[in-house]
């Protein structure tokens, strides 16, 4: 007796069964890859160069990113991405799907770590803070490594002043000569433009100059708004040939001689950057310039003033005078207010 064949409308169920199976299973992994991540933190993961991603995504499982690695590198093949993704360091933040990290994966988006070049600051020191940055590579291990400022395109000219002063953003294992020559060029950018605004009566043979200056106005006050007044005290005793007798270059030039406070000796030892022995500007910046100081020393404000002399109140400003006379009074106040604390210029 031959066995009875299931009625067709079984059959058809079944398919259709499984039909809304399949369907329902590729929903759940759609809704899945594209879903947030449940992540209370960011979480930071580093591919290292060649790792394949089911390395990478068994090791988010691990650290509890991915509930489900193999599922994740088989759909990442489907759609021909697993051997594109690029080596670096991530943050998976709070919010991320699965195929948002993917495509973050594949387009090398990458966690930067800020690196602040500080204004003020002078060369040595500002190579230091790259070194203790610990995102940094070190390359450039000498303040005065002599192939530095040619390997920048500019053979011949002192690093001094060189970089400007800014956060730039990085990945991890950049290196500090890389940093070096996006401030380098950041620097041409900034003093291009500063000294193609310049006043024009300005007595400055060229941009290098307009640096130099700029480094001592940055030096000189801790004030914004004193700037381009600072800046025309310099301009003023350049046009008259007068000495400019700014400490800071004194300190400059002392180097590691300098013990925190400017002796009287300090003003009469000459060094190529004392302003106090030697005319005009030294022979090269002092200091990282900040854009505030390139525009002050590009375009002082009119005055006549010559002098100036810290006001003794603590706030960092200056007491301004246009005559000898006016500024050994206004340094008796200031010596007066700070009991013993001297001011010169």
């Amino acid at each position: 007796m031959s066995a009875r064949r299931p009625p067709r409308r079984w059959l058809l169920a079944g398919l259709l069964g499984l039909a809304i199976a399949l369907l329902a299973s590729l929903y759940a992994i759609g809704y899945w890859f594209r879903a947030p991540l449940n992540l209370p933190t960011a979480v930071v993961v580093e591919i290292a160069p060649g790792e394949p991603l089911a390395r990478v995504a068994q090791r988010l499982a691990e650290q509890g990113v991915l509930e489900w690695p193999r599922l994740y590198t088989w759909l990442a093949r489907r759609a021909g991405l697993s051997t594109r993704i690029r080596a670096g360091e991530y943050e998976v933040r709070p919010g991320t799907s699965p195929a948002a990290l993917l495509t973050q994966f594949v387009d090398g988006r990458v966690l930067l770590h800020p690196v602040t070049l500080v204004d003020g600051r002078t060369w040595a020191e500002a190579l230091d803070a790259l070194h203790d940055n610990p995102a940094l590579s070190r390359t450039v291990l000498d303040p005065a490594d002599p192939t530095l400022m040619p390997r920048l395109g500019d053979a011949g000219v002192a690093p001094e002043g060189q970089f400007y002063p800014d956060t730039y953003l990085v990945a991890r294992g950049t290196s500090d000569f890389e940093v070096l020559r996006l401030a380098h060029a950041r620097l041409g950018e900034q003093l291009a433009a500063a000294w193609n605004a310049r006043r024009p009566d300005l007595p400055l043979a060229s941009a290098y100059e307009l640096l130099t200056l700029a480094s001592l106005v940055e030096k000189e006050t801790a004030a914004p708004e004193e700037r381009p007044h600072i800046a025309a005290v310099f301009v003023n005793r350049l046009r008259r040939g007068m000495r400019l007798q700014t400490d800071p270059t004194v300190i400059y030039g002392l180097g590691g001689g300098y013990d925190g406070h400017i002796h009287r000796r300090d003003l009469t030892t000459d060094t190529p950057y004392n302003t106090y022995t030697r005319d005009g500007l030294p022979p090269t910046p002092i200091a990282l310039v900040g854009k505030a100081a390139l525009r002050a020393a590009a375009q002082p404000i009119d005055s006549d003033d010559l002098y100036f002399v810290a006001s003794g109140r603590g706030d960092g400003r200056h007491q301004f005078s246009s005559s000898l006379e006016a500024h050994n009074a206004a340094v008796a106040r200031y010596l007066e207010l700070r009991r013993g604390g001297g001011g010169r210029r």
